[in-house]
Formats: structure tokens, C-alpha cells, sequence
């Protein structure tokens, strides 16, 4: 039998079907995903994130990342200002700050983590009220989201002024040995520090910020980032999905991997205080209606702090689309293929 098209073999056909086949099998056939370099903190609010980088479930979804791990959330928002790193989380105040500064946008609300900031003094000054914390040294991680809410919010509602206190700078994970040298009196942390100063009878609450503000933390992108690669920040909010299910059903799950993060760093800390930390992350990616006037009002305090030029293009910073894609399974259809 004469073959009428003979560019086309038996053996192309079948090398075309199997890699159809194989194809299927990844979840984003016929392209390769941009990949990411991944910023987060290494306090509680970026475990998340981490466990995002540890669980396989990029990688599920077609992504390959290098990660860049810092101390607070403000240091990788100056990264992304620089353009070193590509996706990060902080919370409100540093999103609109690194908006302000470089355009940054939020692509989702990940966690809320109000719960697991806390203003917390030596037991021994057995301080009880924020008002006991005149002429007092607090250890603060100045230019900070929470360090900000402290100065701007919390300080001024129980009476307190800059100058009526000393504010130590200090990165959060250096507080704890701090407060046990006792070279200051009190802290504005984040978990687990929290909980391990507790355990280790170092420092008792005064309070958590949840009551004042909820924190809403963002996974932020640089805007070069989103408009060269919408398919792959789709992919990635996929992903995110995935792991909240994770946080969801598989907590034992998700505290292994976690709580494997600061036992190689040298942290004592003992399993069920660690989960108590833990418990106090809320991980729910999405962009709640309320989340709009929240960020006006922290725009407003840092304006009239000065710290900003403007209030921002609310339509600008928050782009909801691409969760919007994310939560309706709509498909990666776009590049060609790397």
C-alpha cells in the first residue's frame, strides 16, 4: 500500500501518541512554567510557605523555585523592590509600603496572623498593661509591619508616645535572648518566639494584636513578574489552594514538616508548644470583601505618617483576577514552550 504522506512513519505516529500520553499526565502539557524565586520569613507567618516549597506541591503543578529565606517579612519586600526576589509575604502596611516604593501588587491574601502577634514583657517586671510599658526598652523590628501597628496603633491607644519609651531595634528572632539576658524589658513578636519565651519562662503576655488589627498577610508579586508570567502566577495560586486543603485536613501533616524547620535550626521547643503556635496561623488564600477598607485605613496612618507618598490605586495593588482564575480551575493555556 502506497503511504500518501510519507514524511509520516509508523514509528512517528506511535512517538506522538506516547508523548500525547505522557503530556496528559502533567498538568500543564505543552509549555514549561517560568521559574520563581520564592521569598518568605522564617517566623511563623512563613511556614506557610515554606511547607508550600517542602510538600511537593509545586512541583505538582509544573513549578520549579529557589527560595530566599529572611528573618521578617519587610526584608523580603526590599528584595522584591530591588527585583531580587519574584513572590513574597508580609503583611498590609509592608505591601503598601513596597507598592509605594516599587509598584509591588498583592496576588491573595494567604493567612491571617494577628493571633500570632503578641506584645510580651519579662515575667520577673510582671507587667501587665501596655500603659506599665513607660520608659521601658522594647525590642521592636523597626520599619516592620507589626512594628509599625506597635508604634502608630497600639502605643497611642494606651497612652503612649514616641519618647515615652525605648524602642530597641532588633530582628525577631534575636528577642527571646534578649529578654532571658534581660537587655530589654519587652518585645512585639511574632510566633514561635512567642511560645518558646513562655514555655521557657521568660515572658508572659500583655496582649496579641488580633483585637487592634488581623493582619491579613499577602502573597505579593513584583509587577514584571505578573505581566511576564500570568500563567505561571495562576499555577502557583493553584498550588496554594492545594496546600490550605493541606492546613486543613493534614495538620499532623503540615506540623512535621514545619516543625522540622526549627528543630534543624537548634530551637528547643517542645512538640505540642510548637503546634500551639501553629494553631494561631489562619491559612485561607482569597481575597475577602473586607480587605479593600482595611488596607485604606493602614494606608491613611501611614500617609499621615509620612511613610508613603499617596494612598494607592486600590485596583492597582490588589489583583484579585488572577485568584479569581486560580479558584475557578480555569486552565494554563499560554506560552511556548522553554
Amino acid at each position: 500500500m502506497t503511504n500518501r504522506y510519507p514524511g509520516i512513519t509508523r514509528r512517528s505516529c506511535l512517538t506522538a501518541v506516547g508523548g500525547l500520553a505522557l503530556g496528559l499526565l502533567h498538568p500543564y502539557p505543552g509549555f514549561a512554567l517560568d521559574k520563581i524565586r520564592q521569598g518568605y520569613q522564617t517566623n511563623i507567618w512563613g511556614m506557610p510557605t515554606y511547607y508550600l516549597t517542602r510538600s511537593g506541591i509545586l512541583q505538582k503543578h509544573g513549578i520549579n523555585f529557589e527560595e530566599f529565606p529572611v528573618p521578617s517579612g519587610n526584608l523580603t519586600m526590599q528584595q522584591m523592590v530591588a527585583r531580587q526576589v519574584d513572590l513574597g509575604t508580609y503583611a498590609g502596611q509592608s505591601m503598601i509600603l513596597g507598592h509605594d516604593k516599587g509598584g509591588l501588587v498583592g496576588i491573595a491574601q494567604i493567612e491571617l496572623v494577628g493571633k500570632t502577634t503578641r506584645v510580651m514583657a519579662r515575667k520577673d517586671l510582671n507587667i501587665t498593661s501596655i500603659a506599665q510599658l513607660r520608659g521601658k526598652k522594647i525590642a521592636n523590628q523597626t520599619g516592620s509591619s507589626i512594628g509599625n501597628v506597635f508604634v502608630d496603633t497600639i502605643a497611642p491607644m494606651h497612652g503612649l508616645r514616641k519618647g515615652d519609651f525605648q524602642e530597641v531595634r532588633m530582628d525577631v528572632n534575636n528577642m527571646v535572648a534578649a529578654m532571658a539576658a534581660k537587655t530589654v524589658d519587652a518585645m512585639v513578636n511574632v510566633e514561635p518566639y512567642n511560645m518558646i519565651a513562655e514555655a521557657d519562662g521568660i515572658a508572659s503576655e500583655i496582649m496579641d494584636f488580633s483585637s487592634v488589627d488581623k493582619m491579613p498577610l499577602f502573597m505579593a508579586a513584583t509587577p514584571d513578574f505578573v505581566q511576564k508570567s500570568p500563567d505561571t502566577v495562576i499555577a502557583y495560586l493553584k498550588a496554594w489552594l492545594d496546600a490550605a486543603r493541606d492546613f486543613k485536613t493534614a495538620p499532623d501533616k503540615v506540623a512535621d514538616v514545619i516543625f522540622g524547620f526549627y528543630a534543624d535550626k537548634g530551637y528547643k521547643m517542645a512538640r505540642d508548644t510548637f503546634q500551639k503556635a501553629l494553631s494561631r496561623v489562619e491559612v485561607d488564600p482569597g481575597f475577602p470583601s473586607d480587605l479593600k477598607p482595611y488596607m485604606q485605613e493602614q494606608a491613611e496612618i501611614l500617609l499621615k505618617a509620612r511613610i508613603i507618598s499617596a494612598i494607592p490605586d486600590w485596583g492597582k495593588v490588589l489583583r484579585s483576577e488572577f485568584m479569581a482564575k486560580a479558584q475557578a480551575g480555569e486552565e494554563v493555556t499560554g506560552t511556548i514552550p522553554r
